[in-house]
């Protein structure tokens, strides 16, 4: 049974009111054409012209909806002017049926629709005029096909309104999937960038101390070597500690920004023995937690590429608290020309910046090194 079922299932274009209306038309009609006394043969003429208008419009909807409006709207014309002839109502039921279901019909336009009922109307007039019938009927029959012509528009109006909003459905589908997709971009771009600046900073570091002790256990200065070594040691479970930090950084609270950027400035400056200096600028004040974030990863990662470019050189980073926007500089003196690097650290930073609104400028300054980060804050973020 469901296989016959689904034999028997509509096109997807073709709508279940649509065949019920068909269906009905088409019923009354043929009942109509049957029952009726009618014996005069201009009026059966238009009767014929009506049904193959009728018969056509059926055949062609669904292909040709143009053609198949144009058909309903001549079978309208057709049996208006004979209303008022006929020995009784059914030319007037064959024009209801007809002029209804062409105004319902949202292919032809509106003032189309108009001019064809007001045609229509007119014939029928026109027609009981010269058919020399009582002013009741001569002013009856078009009021019949008034009424019917306004509900036609009214039905159309929905089905116009329907169709919008099914379109708008599926546009708003459409946004939702795409938002879907940036949102995973998005997040996958996040991703990245927070691997880079946990496993990616410290791996770099361990990497610049083993081959240090490489370098000094092929000049046969164990200690030295053994030294470095345990640096690395170190670097690796601060690096799993900042892994795990970063794993609990959206459920914990975070330091304020100057303490964190202290602690990282004290802890890179003993794992490398470098001399690492840090103060702030103007009143300390809580920014907000993604301007924190950011600029503690921006803090890192200049250390950690001032680590391989310049190791052992002194490292400046300034924090500047600004009425609207916060500032952060990290410099270190430059051995010779600087290295263009292949990595993606100052594309991180200046992705990661982008996020919150700031901006990033990186390179050569007076002989110095300079990662400068900018992040606006218009309300002037909470003071503390």
């Amino acid at each position: 049974m469901d296989k016959v079922l689904r034999g028997l299932r509509l096109p997807e274009n073709v709508a279940p009111g649509w065949l019920v209306v068909q269906l009905l038309g088409s019923v009354v009609i043929l009942a109509t054409l049957l029952t009726t006394a009618e014996t005069q043969p201009l009026v059966w003429t238009a009767y014929g012209a009506a049904a193959a208008c009728w018969v056509g419009f059926l055949l062609v909807h669904e292909r040709l909806p143009r053609t198949a409006a144009g058909l309903l709207a001549a079978g309208a014309t057709v049996v208006a002017p004979v209303i008022s002839l006929a020995s009784d109502t059914s030319a007037l039921v064959i024009g209801v049926v007809m002029l209804g279901r062409f105004a319902a019909l949202t292919t032809p336009r509106v003032r189309v629709i108009v001019a064809t009922g007001c045609a229509d109307i007119a014939l029928c007039v026109l027609g009981g005029l010269l058919a020399d019938v009582s002013l009741g009927e001569t002013l009856g029959n078009p009021l019949g096909l008034v009424i019917i012509l306004l509900f036609g528009l009214n039905r159309r109006q929905y089905r116009i309104h329907l169709a919008q909003t099914q379109a708008l459905l599926e546009q708003t589908k459409r946004a939702q999937a795409e938002q879907a997709r940036a949102a995973a971009l998005d997040e996958r771009t996040r991703i990245a960038r927070e691997i880079h600046d946990v496993l990616a900073n410290s791996l770099g570091a361990l990497v610049v101390q083993l081959e240090l002790a490489e370098a000094l256990m092929e000049k046969n200065e164990d200690g030295q070597a053994l030294e470095r070594i345990l640096v690395s040691r170190r670097l690796a479970v601060d690096g799993l500690a900042e892994a795990r930090n970063a794993v609990a950084a959206l459920r914990a609270d975070v330091p304020p920004l100057a303490q964190a950027l202290a602690d990282l400035a004290q802890r890179h400056g003993k794992m490398n023995e470098t001399e690492v200096s840090f103060r702030t600028e103007g009143e300390v004040r809580a920014p907000a937690f993604p301007v924190v974030a950011c600029l503690v990863a921006t803090a890192r990662e200049a250390l950690t590429n001032a680590a391989k470019h310049a190791p052992g050189r002194p490292v400046t980073m300034v924090l500047g608290f600004e009425p609207e926007s916060v500032r952060l500089a990290v410099r270190n003196p430059l051995d010779g020309e600087p290295k263009q690097g292949k990595g993606f650290g100052v594309t991180g930073m200046r992705e990661r910046l982008a996020q919150v609104g700031g901006r990033l400028c990186a390179g050569p300054e007076r002989g110095e090194w300079q990662v400068l980060a900018e992040v606006p804050e218009p309300d002037g973020g909470d003071h503390g």
